[in-house]
């Protein structure tokens, strides 16, 4: 006779399989390129006729970094937000999307990035504009604060805060804590539990300390982890030049072709090839899931769109700079062949075009990646929390977390991950309303910082 118990936990690993399917399926991949056309149109392009002003508005926050009101400097709050994108989406979502939707996938990577990044640069527009001085000088924002400040829909703010204070224990804590500790398993033969209470004890030290020394902790080590990442794929990429040209040719011929199948994977079709590249793009970049505009609103800046401008920065180094380089390495080394998928076929790219230390880049990028995706989203979670529950409840947010993360890194309540993917996708809903919905509003800014 069968077990009542594991007849219920197949009923709902079915019913919320096939719920992630409809939240992450087409309508919504649809809903956020849409939105990225709309906004790209109604500011005139900016990523392509603005990009020039946008390089002297970058170049101006690292002078003029203590100007402004805020918590943080520009480029702390883009080292933030990169430590929460920049993260295994880049090692493993890449290789997943070209193992299942074939090397077009990463075409539709760049589709959707080239609109994203307006997409991106809109939300962190609002957000800053509609940010709150909180008792103590602190400064919030994100799209809970335009929603219900720019949009008068309590309604939805309510909905991004609750989606994404519990998506960020799934997304942002266990599945990059167990990630950790899988590659230090696999690399050094360190146990899970050991590795969880390091990694617990480590990120308490920083979560704890606020949002000024997750910045701060990201800050430094961001910019060299994304380095050693890019200069080993540079390095495999120029012992393998020859075969450049054909791996670019393969991304555009069969971004358009149906019968897109070679190597490691079957038959996928153009509908795939656009699913799997679009969906990737938005998961490691998050353009449209609003999450990145919580930390730029924290952002010393003297004008929404100047900070915006990092927001085009930051989803060009994420997925037109790491995650091209990691797609090339992957074509170049011909390790599409080898039928493996995810992080696997990353390190065994990497350790066919540099044996030895490959892997070992591969390994300490996913270790460190995801541990500053895991600080990152820390923040995020707890501002969404903050804004449902009162300032008293970040602490306990805190506290709560750091726990979370031992039981993660053990391979703990799975279940909850994939519900975090589901609520992870679901907070992309309310956003793109906002964003559409004030998007008259993110023109008049737009107009009003570049006529200056």
């Amino acid at each position: 006779m069968k077990n009542p118990a594991f007849s219920m936990l197949e009923l709902f690993a079915h019913i919320h399989q096939a719920l992630n399917e409809i939240v992450w399926g087409m309508p919504l991949i649809i809903l956020i390129l849409g939105a990225g056309v709309y906004l790209s149109y109604r500011t005139g392009f900016i990523q392509v006729t603005k990009i020039v002003l946008i390089a002297k508005s970058i170049v101006s926050g690292f002078i003029y970094q203590k100007k402004g009101e805020g918590d943080i400097s520009p480029f702390q709050a883009l080292t933030t937000a990169l430590a929460a994108t920049v993260g295994t989406g880049n090692i493993a979502g890449v290789a997943t999307a070209i193992s299942l939707g074939g090397a077009g996938a990463m075409f539709w990577m760049w589709f959707s990035a080239f609109f994203g990044m307006v997409t991106k640069y809109s939300e962190i527009v609002l957000a800053v504009h509609f940010r709150e001085k909180k008792p103590g000088g602190r400064i919030v924002g994100g799209p809970m604060y335009f929603l219900q400040k720019g949009l008068n829909s309590r309604i939805l703010a309510v909905l991004f805060a609750f989606f994404g204070s519990l998506a960020a224990f799934g997304i942002g804590n266990m599945v990059q804590a167990n990630s950790v500790a899988d590659a230090v398993n696999l690399a050094f033969g360190v146990p899970p539990f050991m590795t969880g209470i390091i990694l617990a004890v480590i990120a308490g030290a920083v979560i704890l300390g606020g949002i000024k020394r997750i910045a701060s902790f990201t800050e430094k080590l961001v910019p060299v982890m994304a380095l050693i990442y890019v200069l080993g794929a540079v390095t495999i990429l120029l012992l393998n030049m020859e075969f450049i040209p054909r791996a670019l040719a393969s991304i555009f011929n069969l971004a358009f072709t149906p019968e897109a199948a070679a190597g490691g994977f079957v038959g996928a079709g153009i509908r795939e090839t656009v699913r799997f590249g679009v969906a990737r793009g938005i998961f490691t970049n998050e353009a449209g899931l609003g999450s990145a505009s919580i930390a730029h609103a924290s952002a010393r800046t003297h004008h929404p769109a100047a900070q915006g401008a990092w927001g085009i920065i930051e989803v060009f180094i994420d997925t037109l700079v790491i995650c091209t380089l990691t797609a090339l390495v992957i074509l170049v080394t011909g390790s599409i062949e080898s039928g493996l998928e995810g992080a696997a076929l990353t390190t065994e790219a990497f350790n066919r075009g540099l044996p030895g230390p490959g892997g070992l880049i591969v390994a300490f990028g996913l270790i460190f990646f995801a541990f500053t995706t895991l600080l990152a989203w820390s923040f995020y979670g707890e501002k969404c929390f903050e804004f449902l529950f009162g300032t008293r409840a970040s602490l306990r947010y805190r506290q709560v977390w750091i726990p979370f993360i031992l039981v993660g890194a053990v391979g703990g309540l799975r279940g909850i991950w994939n519900l975090a993917d589901t609520l992870n996708g679901l907070m992309a809903v309310p956003n793109l309303v906002g964003l559409v919905g004030l998007s008259g509003l993110v023109v008049k800014l737009t107009k009003e910082y570049f006529k200056r």
